[in-house]
């Protein structure tokens, strides 16, 4: 039996991968930056801040809480959002890393 497509990449390609389809949405940008500058949110404030409707908004944190970038916690009727340091700070060390290894040359293309 053959390697499955993530199997012949390292587990740091992978994470990344993960984390950055995670983001690859307008909408997933502008929740993670609300979370970001209000230090947390409720699902409510979303819906007023962005305009979508509490369904899509709901869909949306399911993907970015599912790959780790956000975690919330239940009080009472309402979740508060918050983003997880522990993730964050392994994709901005990932993207650094990754955003290094290049070099203006200037005999390219």
């Amino acid at each position: 039996m053959g390697l499955t497509k993530t199997e012949i990449f390292t587990e740091e390609q992978n994470q990344l991968a993960v984390l950055l389809k995670a983001m690859a949405h307008p909408a997933r940008i502008a929740i993670l930056q609300h979370i970001i500058k209000t230090n947390a949110c409720i699902c409510g404030d979303l819906v007023e801040e962005l305009g979508l409707a509490q369904a899509t908004i709901s869909q949306h944190l399911k993907e970015l809480k599912t790959a780790g970038l956000i975690q919330g916690t239940i009080e009472g009727v309402s979740v508060c959002y918050c983003i997880n340091p522990l993730i964050w700070e392994d994709l901005q060390k990932q993207l650094s890393g990754f955003f290094g290894t290049y070099s203006l040359k200037t005999n390219c293309c």
